[in-house]
């Protein structure tokens, strides 16, 4: 059995900071992390892959800076990571293309979005 689990890095919300002019997220001097409920896709990957075998793939997309949270991904025990840092992977339809470009390098038998089932960019 192959297992997909895709993932998103996102800023570590423990220390963050608004900016008050525009409401936006200050990025600068926050850390970065794996989405707290993609870490949770993760564990269930590894619980799906204890229980019937097979293999864990976890997928990214992003700035190449993200490589930080695959090494993150694979020491929890996943067995393969790939990072997708292209401009076409840009946009609204991230997760389809993701899933799109990658699924038939990998075969995937059961795919894990970002964020559970209602994933979200």
């Amino acid at each position: 059995m192959k297992i997909i689990v895709c993932i998103k890095q996102v800023p570590d919300t423990t220390n963050i900071k608004i900016n008050p002019e525009d409401n936006t997220l200050i990025r600068e001097g926050v850390d970065s992390i794996i989405n707290p409920f993609d870490v949770y896709a993760l564990e269930e990957g590894l619980r799906i892959k204890e229980k019937h075998g097979g293999s864990v793939t976890v997928l990214s997309m992003g700035p190449p800076q993200v490589e930080d949270s695959l090494r993150e991904a694979i020491s929890l025990g996943i067995d393969e990571a790939y990072l997708l840092s292209d401009r076409v992977f840009a946009g609204a339809l991230t997760s389809s293309l993701r899933s799109s470009a990658t699924a038939p390098l990998v075969s995937p038998s059961i795919i894990l979005p970002p964020g559970g089932l209602g994933g979200v960019n």
